[in-house]
């Protein structure tokens, strides 16, 4: 339902007005074991807490971001040069800085669904044409050959996360370099979120592709998702063009401080990623076990397809403090499960049995 306007007041874009409102189920997440919005279970590097203590003074506060000493340390990191990313307000801020740099009111837009709502949202601001390509249940398997016969000529841009959120599912970087390929004439996405979790990247074919951007995030593995931190990377020509769409001071210097830190403790992040790694095959077993079809994934995450239980297997679990997030109004019967560590997990399906097996 569209609100209405009081008297007096100017009327949104057209595009605004006709847009879905996202509104992400966010509150009294605390204390509870948080598998709905794939974060890091157990929190970031105690190194990043210390960082943070060290410049959180009121000198710090009271002056805007500097970025040039972090820029060098994550471009290390990241094996690219400072010239090559810029910053952004999370990945949501990259998706947006992508968007207004390249894609104009009515111009074509190429999306996978289900995938990451953002794509759409920020496209639709835009007032872009929107094209979707699905995933196609249940093995949602990477629709390679449908989403390059979409694109054409009158393609702007092109957005894929990779694995893609929700359905776990990745795909390779000889793909990746076919749609590069045959979208030339367009900008090209790749949202590496959940790269952490599958090791495919395609960060080395940034100086190959010119219509190549790869977004970052630190919310994910990194365990930083209340610093809304993420990267965007491309040739340096391009990096210009999106700083000049992009608010100088988005980033605030607290996120820049943490993600130094961040990316010098890589012995944290090893440690996580291969504790996640063992959890999400304890998880598929489980599952198997429990007689849940699910879809093989490359994230921190799995796609459960529980039919018509979907909502009630949710609504159970938050009651015992698991949270889970309910998918099936895009994949029926669909509940997406962020995989935590192998102690959590084996807490979720312990439960999972009790209220599947009553």
């Amino acid at each position: 339902m569209k609100p209405k306007l009081p008297k007096g007041a100017v009327k949104p874009r057209a595009a605004v007005v006709s847009m879905a409102p996202y509104s992400p189920p966010t509150g009294g997440r605390l204390g509870k074991l948080r598998l709905d919005f794939n974060e890091n279970t157990v929190g970031c590097s105690p190194a990043v807490l210390a960082a943070l203590r060290d410049h959180l003074t009121g000198e710090q506060l009271a002056v805007y971001p500097e970025y040039s000493a972090a820029r060098e340390e994550v471009a290390r990191y990241f094996r690219v040069s400072p010239e090559q990313f810029v910053f952004t307000n999370g990945t949501d801020e990259a998706i947006q800085v992508f968007i207004n740099t390249y894609v104009d009111d009515g111009q074509e837009v190429v999306l996978l669904k289900p995938s990451y709502a953002m794509y759409r949202f920020y496209a639709e601001v835009a007032g872009a044409k929107v094209t979707e390509i699905a995933f196609a249940p249940p093995a949602m398997e990477f629709p390679l050959d449908e989403l390059l016969a979409a694109i054409t000529p009158e393609t702007r841009a092109v957005l894929i996360a990779n694995p893609n959120n929700p359905t776990g599912t990745g795909v390779s970087e000889a793909a990746l370099d076919r749609i590069l390929r045959r979208a030339r004439r367009a900008a090209v996405l790749i949202d590496e979120a959940y790269y952490e979790f599958s090791g495919v990247t395609m960060l080395g074919s940034l100086d190959a592709h010119p219509n190549l951007f790869v977004c970052r995030t630190f919310s994910k593995a990194f365990g930083m998702a209340g610093m809304r931190l993420g990267c965007l990377f491309s040739h340096p020509v391009n990096i210009q063009y999106l700083h000049k769409a992009q608010s100088p001071y988005s980033v605030n210097s607290l996120a820049v401080e943490a993600a130094r830190a961040a990316v010098a403790d890589t012995h944290y992040l090893e440690n996580y990623v291969t504790e996640v790694l063992a959890a999400r095959e304890l998880l598929s077993v489980g599952l198997e076990r429990l007689g849940i079809p699910y879809v093989p994934s490359s994230a921190n995450f799995v796609l459960g397809y529980f039919g018509k239980r979907a909502i009630e297997v949710r609504d159970a679990l938050r009651g015992r403090a698991i949270l889970v997030r309910d998918r099936s109004y895009e994949a029926p019967g669909a509940v997406r499960i962020t995989v935590g560590t192998r102690e959590q997990t084996a807490r979720l399906l312990a439960v999972l049995e009790e209220v599947l097996n009553p």
